[in-house]
């Protein structure tokens, strides 16, 4: 699950450098969505994922477009660009959890959807469940293939490295980044419907699916695709040794403890390389 909500925001801040604060409010917000279609219209979530995905490509032009680009064109430098995407971000934050209140209110959504037990290896596990760990993997593995075996997405890897470098070889780079935002969107609305199967979202929760995937995209390096999926992993097995050996109050802090001792010793992460 954390590999699957830290996917669309490692791409976007890794290559697009920019900190999408709001990024949880979008991942709640198609959660919501698919809550709606099912419990009033009876569409199953993977029906409604596919009619979310264009929606989803769009807001996130839009937001990249009106929101970022007046953005990018003023700041002098890729770390200015990340300040001021933080601010504008943290505003558009708001702006989405307010509709959502308006549209939901603050109480918490849920419903039951593939919650079949399915025996593996002589454990019960949700089927709901092992379709998001699948996504995962296999979204994980079609970004790498995307990035590395593609035109694009050598071009992608390119802007990453160095914006200016890539647009002194015919590099549209703003065009670029705006694609990239865009599927970090769609890769957001994408964990929202998957993981609302089988967790409880509000509107307001949109903040702690915006940590957790930011703890992981700078343990696993930022950038790293592969190196995100297998932070994820570590800090979901931390996560579930300590609810179930120790305390499972314990497991926000023990998190946190991860990430900080992670950081202490390997400040680019796991594995990212240092500039």
């Amino acid at each position: 699950m954390y590999a699957l909500v830290a996917l669309g925001l490692n791409l976007q801040y890794g290559v697009a450098r920019i900190l999408n604060l709001a990024y949880g409010e979008i991942l709640v917000g198609a959660a919501v969505l698919a809550w709606a279609a099912y419990t009033t219209r009876g569409i199953a979530p993977p029906v409604a994922l596919i009619a979310l995905i264009p929606l989803a490509a769009l807001f996130g032009l839009a937001i990249y477009r009106f929101a970022l680009i007046p953005l990018v064109r003023r700041a002098p430098t890729r770390a200015a660009l990340e300040t001021d995407s933080l601010l504008a971000t943290f505003g558009l934050l708001f702006v989405v959890q307010g509709v959502m209140l308006a549209a939901v209110g603050g109480g918490y959504l849920t419903y039951s959807y593939l919650a079949i037990p399915v025996d593996i290896l002589g454990s019960r596990i949700a089927a709901n469940r092992l379709l998001a760990f699948a996504c995962a993997l296999g979204l994980g593995a079609v970004l790498y293939l995307f990035l590395a075996r593609t035109r694009i997405g050598t071009a992608i890897r390119g802007l990453a490295v160095d914006p200016t470098a890539a647009l002194l070889v015919g590099i549209d780079v703003r065009r670029l980044a705006g694609l990239t935002f865009a599927i970090g969107t769609v890769l957001a609305a994408i964990a929202g419907v998957l993981v609302s199967m089988f967790l409880t979202v509000s509107a307001t929760m949109g903040v702690v699916f915006t940590m957790k995937a930011l703890i992981v995209v700078i343990m696993g390096g930022v950038g790293n695709l592969v190196g995100g999926v297998l932070a994820a992993l570590l800090l979901g097995l931390a996560e579930s040794l300590v609810a179930t050996f120790v305390d499972p109050a314990l497991t926000l802090a023990a998190n946190y403890a991860l990430f900080i001792a992670v950081l202490l010793i390997r400040p680019a992460g796991l594995f990212g390389r240092s500039a």
